[in-house]
């Protein structure tokens, strides 16, 4: 498989403390990569580096093969990376469709003056939920008014629109319930199915093991473990992470 996403020897530090120590992340196409560690161990900092938010110390940042400039979460969209933090970063007075198209939106002319094309919007919106098994009845329903569970669908499915092709997803199952989580799982699951590659981010490793190809395990800013789902099992993983195992060269 190709690698559409590559870190090299990223390290980031905040003040004294070294968030990231050289670390190295290789992300394929079509691709469910988890990337677990404990609290502080620096998944957040790795994602918001790829994601334009924080910039890193050293390292290099390859998209499908190239050098990629990544400075912005502008550059990081352009280049097709999209991000779900955990808090959504969804707009509670709008609803489903203005959510889904909120700085794309479509317009039409009325005359010469450019107006909002809501019937077009909502007509797309309800195709790309549809591809992708998010079900919501109304789509003028404003985001407040949903699930949990609904509205993690909306912003997956949002992040997954518009051509994007790598996504990162930040505990997209943490505080749903069981059937709400389960339904998340299966919306990343179609995320693969239609050609877009993943890295999530879980402490559940039920819910890592139930999607991801492979895992990245990371302990203290380094990389410590390497390992495709079919050659690991959860308790591996959970002893990489509290540091029963180390993997020298993270393969």
């Amino acid at each position: 498989m190709a690698i559409v996403l590559e870190a090299r020897e990223i390290s980031k530090r905040y003040g004294r403390v070294q968030a990231l120590d050289s670390i190295s992340l290789q992300l394929e196409e079509r691709e469910i990569l988890a990337l677990v560690g404990d609290n502080g161990a620096g998944k957040s900092t790795l994602i918001k580096i790829l994601a334009g938010a924080v910039r890193r110390d050293s390292g290099e940042i390859l998209v499908d093969g190239r050098p990629a400039q990544i400075e912005s979460p502008m550059d990081a969209k352009n280049l097709g990376v999209e991000v779900v933090y955990q808090d959504l970063a969804l707009i509670n007075f709008l609803n489903v469709y203005q959510n889904l198209f909120l700085g794309r939106e479509i317009h039409k002319h009325w005359g010469p003056i450019p107006v909002l094309d809501h019937k077009e919007m909502e007509r797309q919106s309800a195709a790309k939920l549809e591809q992708l098994g998010v079900r919501v009845k109304n789509l003028r329903t404003w985001v407040s008014r949903l699930s949990g569970g609904q509205r993690q669908s909306i912003a997956v499915a949002k992040a997954a629109s518009f051509g994007r092709k790598i996504v990162i997803l930040d505990e997209p199952t943490a505080a749903l319930g069981v059937r709400e989580a389960q339904h998340v799982l299966q919306i990343v699951k179609e995320l693969k199915n239609k050609g877009a590659s993943v890295i999530i981010i879980t402490h559940n490793m039920e819910h890592a093991f139930a999607v991801a190809d492979r895992f990245q395990v990371i302990r203290l800013g380094a990389v410590v473990g390497v390992r495709k789902r079919t050659e690991t099992g959860i308790d591996e993983i959970v002893k990489m992470i509290t540091g029963g195992v180390f993997v020298a060269n993270g393969n």
